[in-house]
């Protein structure tokens, strides 16, 4: 007895082993003795193998350049260690491929043949310490900077080696830097594709030769496993789209792509269907009038809100303007837009309320007539495209407004600061003006057709 006991122990031991090698099955994608299996793209930075480490190395006036492997990854966990000067800026390309047009490197205003594009995890030592981050190469720019996820900042270390672990599990794609988790994105637009190895490109002389180290490169693909969920804030570029994640953490769509429910007109007890429509998933206002809310008004929720992460997605047309409002109250009843804080939409280029206000404060994204929002640039987009839009108010009063994934303005309600703001503005009669602890949200009829879907939101405590 004492013998089959001991032979039972075993075979289960030994079947919990095979367990454990089936659930990790790891494929060294470096040998450590050379690059095979890789193929340099893009640029012709210098790529070398020294100690079992590839070293990437800067070469001056050279388009960003790719140490990607010949085959290609659809769902995979991915990890590697790297060590990184300082002063270079880097990054892992996953699920890329190579444009067959001809694009122009930002660095150098040359023109590169089969760009290489596609989502990049980011390493960046600078002081942003966006290290982490999810860059979509030669494409649309930042989908997950790490001021989505400040803790993360402090992940990343310096002079040092660091790991990396990415994981593209269906449409979900996750990142972690040193055992913490980083970004969070839902996207389908690249299912596959080649892995690399960054060394970005550089213009200025002093910044010739900045290497980063790499080594322990490997991946699996297959019985794949997540890691435990976690409660970082997740991009989901579907549309009208809840992920697991989302819903666990309290997300829900406010506009199902389908019909008007949790919606009335401003000041009705109504729809006002023969100005807005729902059509193949997106929630449209007509245009009209050129006079706010003169064609059927806007429209709010049903419910109130008090602390909240409203996300959006909104597509313009030239020269539109609307606005999403929030802390709508309905008791002022005015003839026009109701009243209520507004995250500006506008066609900044075309239509003349950008040139109105006070140092742009009615400008896209802007908080309207009261704060202008700092933009670089790179967060507008073409109109036709879709932009997406985030109003996030915090419990203490904190408010920002973000576009496209950039933050571009915060303030906080109840300051003396923001009373100030609306004394100057046309906002000064208004008593409390957007001081309500709770109110409608609104989406803005002015005249132009302005479409609107993936509206989402999660009520924070």
């Amino acid at each position: 007895m004492k013998f089959k006991l001991v032979y039972l122990f075993l075979l289960s031991a030994i079947g919990l082993s095979a367990q454990n090698k089936t659930k990790e099955q790891w494929e060294y994608l470096f040998n450590g003795k050379d690059l095979k299996g890789f193929v340099q793209l893009n640029g012709k930075a210098s790529y070398r193998v020294e100690q079992g480490e590839i070293i990437g190395t800067t070469v001056l006036n050279q388009p960003n350049s790719f140490l990607a492997t010949e085959k290609e990854y659809g769902d995979f966990i991915f990890e590697v260690d790297f060590k990184v000067n300082d002063q270079m800026n880097s990054g892992v390309q996953f699920r890329s491929e190579q444009k067959t047009e001809t694009d122009k490197c930002k660095v150098t205003d040359k023109k590169t043949p089969n760009r290489v594009h596609g989502y990049q995890m980011e390493i960046d030592p600078s002081d942003r310490a966006w290290s982490g981050g999810v860059y979509d190469e030669a494409r649309r720019d930042w989908l997950y900077t790490l001021e989505n996820n400040p803790a993360a900042k402090k992940s990343f270390k310096h002079n040092d080696w660091n790991h990396y672990r990415i994981e593209c599990i269906g449409n979900s794609i996750r990142t972690w830097v040193n055992g913490v988790a980083c970004a969070h994105v839902i996207d389908d637009m690249t299912p596959k594709g080649f892995i690399a190895l960054q060394v970005h490109a550089v213009s200025d002389p002093k910044n010739v030769g900045e290497e980063i180290r790499w080594k322990n490169v490997r991946i699996q693909t297959k019985n794949l496993k997540p890691s435990a969920p976690d409660n970082i804030f997740v991009v989901n570029l579907l549309v009208n789209n809840i992920s697991e994640d989302e819903k666990r953490m309290g997300v829900y769509l406010l506009f199902d792509g389908k019909t008007t429910s949790g919606w009335r007109g401003a000041n009705k007890d109504f729809f006002p269907d023969k100005t807005w429509l729902v059509k193949e998933g997106n929630l449209i206002v007509s245009k009209g009038k050129s006079a706010e809310s003169q064609n059927g008004g806007d429209i709010v929720t049903t419910n109130e809100y008090s602390a909240f992460d409203l996300q959006f997605e909104f597509q313009m047309t030239d020269s539109a303007n609307s606005g999403v409002k929030y802390f709508v109250t309905e008791k002022e009843k005015t003839a026009g837009s109701a009243i209520g804080l507004e995250y500006q939409i506008l066609d900044d280029d075309k239509h003349p309320d950008s040139k109105l206000g006070s140092i742009g404060n009615r400008t896209l994204a802007s908080l309207y007539d009261l704060i202008p929002a700092k933009k670089n640039g790179r967060e507008k987009l073409p109109i036709g495209e879709w932009n997406r839009g985030r109003i996030t108010v915090y419990p203490d009063g904190r408010v920002e407004h973000w576009l496209n994934g950039w933050k571009v303005l915060e303030y906080q309600r109840g300051t003396q600061y923001y009373y100030a703001l609306v004394a100057k503005s046309k906002y000064v009669g208004f008593q409390n003006f957007g001081m309500a602890a709770k109110g409608h949200l609104l989406l803005q009829e002015h005249g132009t057709q302005v479409a609107f879907r993936s509206i989402k939101i999660q009520e924070l405590k």
